[in-house]
């Protein structure tokens, strides 16, 4: 599991694709947070809120960017095959290469660091919520290794990696925006437009921005990336 996860890293940080995502993941919420209007100068007091709102949709196109290839370009080029003769089960496999999908990830995600660090010099009293921001970054860890499983099982349906980087896209918006939107509609304003909403990701990933790690979120956004993982392993076994 850990030979595979290891040569994804070296494939991904082999050429400038890695090196790109790390840099407009910052430059486009650089862009957006400290040059646009209403961007955090205008907030009037020292918040990563705006980062925290920006960065899921930049990641909605970002994570299957990034994980577009994983499976795809194995069945285009013939390499699966060659997999299934080693000594490894389907688990290994989709484990190893999502493994290193959160490495990468992880790697985008560090370097916002630096914005908090940026924020605090800023503000008046040279202090900042900590609580609330380190709760953000933890609900934007779990919401991105949402969209990695997401992005993952979507790359396993085609060998085709732009039909998979499109159906990913697709699948992350309506997993983490369309159930709000359908909470909105008159006909579930009796009640049920709460439970409905609870089904989404942002319902779960704003509860966890709050500073609160409240254990029904992070067994929800767990269970979400299991039941990706394990409909990617269950497509293999049909392959």
């Amino acid at each position: 599991m850990w030979s595979i996860c290891k040569k994804e890293l070296q494939q991904f940080f082999s050429n400038l694709t890695g090196y790109i995502a790390i840099i407009l993941f910052l430059l486009v919420n650089g862009i957006f947070l400290f040059t646009l209007k209403d961007g955090i100068f205008d907030f009037g007091f020292a918040t990563l809120e705006k980062f925290f709102e920006l960065a899921p949709w930049i990641l909605m196109f970002l994570v299957p960017a990034i994980t577009m290839r994983t499976l795809s370009d194995e069945f285009k080029a013939g390499t699966f095959e060659i997999l299934q003769t080693k000594p490894i089960s389907k688990w290994q496999i989709v484990l190893g290469k999502y493994f290193a999908i959160l490495i990468v990830l992880l790697f985008v995600i560090l370097p916002t660091l630096l914005y908090v660090y940026t924020i605090k010099n800023l503000s008046v009293t040279g202090s900042i919520d900590s609580g609330g921001i380190t709760g953000s970054y933890i609900g934007l860890v779990f919401l991105a290794a949402v969209f990695a499983a997401i992005g993952l099982c979507c790359s396993g349906f085609t060998n085709n990696a732009v039909v998979a980087f499109l159906i990913s896209v697709f699948a992350c918006l309506i997993i983490y925006f369309g159930f709000s939107a359908l909470s909105k509609l008159p006909l579930f304003a009796n009640g049920f437009d709460y439970y409905i909403e609870m089904l989404g990701i942002d319902f779960h990933y704003r509860s966890i921005s709050r500073g609160v790690l409240d254990s029904r979120d992070l067994i929800y956004l767990l269970s979400v990336i299991f039941l990706f993982l394990l409909i990617t392993v269950k497509n293999l076994h049909k392959k």
